[in-house]
């Protein structure tokens, strides 16, 4: 989005990110609205604003303001919000550094709706809720890589192809910490799955996986 980069090229409403191996090329750097986007979508979709206050402070959203930040996130699943504007009226800065650059994934080619999307590894804040917007995400939970990836065997819990293959680099990780270490020094290379058939039935697959 245009509004994304604009708030990306304003010094005053973004906090730098440092320049890691994840990234050499500086393709999440600042400007490119990628880091934006990725906040605001966290936000949209789960009620979670990685931001800080003027005291320089990771925002917390008590019962007091909660009511506040639901009627902004209420405009901006009716693409009447902006979140310039409500960055401006509460005086906070995006966290913009506390994303950790993880995966980039691009649909098949032969894919219907096709997207280019990065992924961020980020520390959700102490001090607010987590909840779904029923609109992009239609439940929640707090639950590790590792059982994740369990369910989804015994077929008890839906995994999205690359949401699958992200899991599994994470679950090798036995805390936040190294994991987020883990991605600042990891390059981040494109993923660009393949749709094949075989045996009367449609795979994906990765280029280098065999058939």
């Amino acid at each position: 989005m245009e509004e994304d980069r604009a708030i990306e090229a304003a010094a005053r409403l973004c906090v730098p990110a440092q320049t890691t191996a994840a990234d050499p090329e500086g393709r999440t750097s600042l400007g490119h609205g990628l880091r934006v986007a990725a906040l605001r979508e966290l936000f949209e979709e789960a009620n979670v604003l990685l931001a800080y206050t003027a005291e320089q402070r990771m925002l917390a959203i008590d019962e007091k303001s909660l009511a506040r930040f639901m009627d902004y996130r209420r405009l901006f699943h009716q693409q009447q919000g902006s979140m310039e504007a409500m960055l401006s009226s509460e005086r906070l800065v995006l966290a913009s550094d506390q994303l950790h650059y993880f995966s980039h994934w691009i649909t098949p080619e032969a894919s219907p709706r096709r997207y280019d999307t990065h992924f961020f590894l980020a520390q959700a804040p102490g001090e607010q809720e987590a909840m779904y917007d029923r609109l992009e995400t239609s439940d929640g939970i707090w639950i590790g890589p590792g059982e994740a990836l369990a369910r989804y065997e015994a077929g008890t819990f839906d995994l999205a192809f690359p949401t699958i293959y992200q899991l599994r680099e994470l679950a090798v990780y036995p805390t936040l910490g190294v994991a987020l270490a883990g991605a600042d020094r990891q390059c981040v290379r494109t993923q660009r799955p393949v749709i094949i058939e075989k045996d009367g039935q449609t795979q994906i697959l990765l280029p280098e996986e065999p058939a």
